[in-house]
């Protein structure tokens, strides 16, 4: 008889083994914990899990794909419906086995194997990281600013290119004191005026 290409052999064959984890896995997916031996334990956890990540697909053909390794059709409703949506968020390591020492009758090595169903815990950031995270917002911060100085001065030009009817203070000031100064000079350009009217007009009227 050949031997097998991974881990040791259980039960008569390869169609026995296939049937004992399919019953292994559905007494898992069952009662949530087994206990069974060391060896059992190891090698039903790749199932169980390929199981599970089926499961969290949760279209047809993934259902197809365990109904072909597990019969029980209440057991894979259960596994879709139950089991799946509790591990949604978490990315593999679904089961865990814990070692309870050696069993009385044959001193196997005995161990229980059980779904990890606990909510995932985000891992906390390392310092390194937040670190240099800091350094990007004070970056991304100093570019908002620039955009909107940029934003600023654009208005500003706006106003001096004419397209608001509003006149500055300064340009406000130099044309009052523009027109002060033209008044003396227009009065004395009057002045002089009128003065040599008269003096033209005197010769006139001596004759």
């Amino acid at each position: 008889m050949p031997k097998p290409t991974k881990g040791p052999r259980l039960g008569g064959g390869p169609a026995h083994e296939r049937l004992l984890l399919a019953n292994l896995a559905a007494a898992l997916f069952t009662h949530k914990s087994i206990k069974t031996t060391e060896t059992k334990a190891k090698r039903l956890r790749p199932v169980a899990e390929r199981l599970i990540t089926f499961a969290k697909r949760g279209d047809l053909h993934s259902r197809r794909r365990v109904l072909g390794i597990i019969s029980d059709k209440g057991v894979v409703h259960e596994l879709f419906t139950e089991i799946a949506p509790l591990v949604e968020n978490r990315e593999g390591g679904y089961t865990r086995i814990t070692k309870l020492g050696y069993r009385k009758g044959d001193n196997a090595p005995m161990a229980q194997i059980e779904l990890v169903l606990e909510p995932v815990n985000p891992k906390p950031k390392s310092a390194k990281k937040s670190a240099a995270a800091a350094p990007a917002s004070t970056e991304a911060n100093e570019a908002d600013a620039a955009e909107q100085d940029v934003a600023v001065t654009d208005e500003d030009s706006a106003v001096v290119d004419g397209t608001s009817t509003e006149v500055p203070e300064a340009d406000a000031a130099e044309q009052a004191a523009s027109t002060t100064e033209a008044q003396p000079a227009e009065e004395a350009a009057t002045d002089a005026a009128a003065e040599a009217d008269g003096t033209e007009e005197t010769p006139a009227s001596d004759k």
